[in-house]
């Protein structure tokens, strides 16, 4: 009986690895995993709030995301499946994402509310627009 249970914990030890899915084949920083996952969450939002903002300007969102990162379909999915298995630092990189998100909007706000409070003089509108 010792011995089954002995098995059994050794089994059990082994069976729980920190990372059950293999690396990927091209495997991604982790930084250049959270642009990724930053530019679609931004597009999924266009896609939801302005279909036809991407639709006008032949833009499809895996193919952008492709082409700028210089991945195919494979490596994105073997990828996401990597990070996603480590679940706590899926979550942090989720945050980060959130955070930059929440960093963009309160630019853009206070980059309207200043183009509220200004004449509409294009030199003050090229001005503010330029920053970034």
């Amino acid at each position: 009986m010792k011995n089954i249970l002995f098995i059994f914990i050794l089994f059990l030890f082994s069976a729980c690895n920190e990372n059950p899915v293999e690396n990927p084949d091209k495997l991604l920083g982790e930084e250049v995993m959270i642009d990724i996952l930053y530019d679609i969450a931004i597009l999924q939002a266009a896609e939801g709030y302005v279909p036809e903002l991407l639709n006008s300007n032949n833009i499809n969102s895996n193919s952008f995301i492709y082409d700028k990162y210089e991945i195919d379909s494979v490596t994105y999915y073997q990828n996401h499946k990597y990070y996603a298995a480590d679940v706590k630092k899926y979550k942090k990189m989720y945050t980060e994402v959130i955070d930059r998100i929440n960093s963009k909007k309160k630019k853009l706000e206070v980059k309207n509310l200043t183009i509220e409070g200004v004449e509409s003089s294009s030199k003050a509108i090229d001005d503010i627009l330029v920053e970034d």
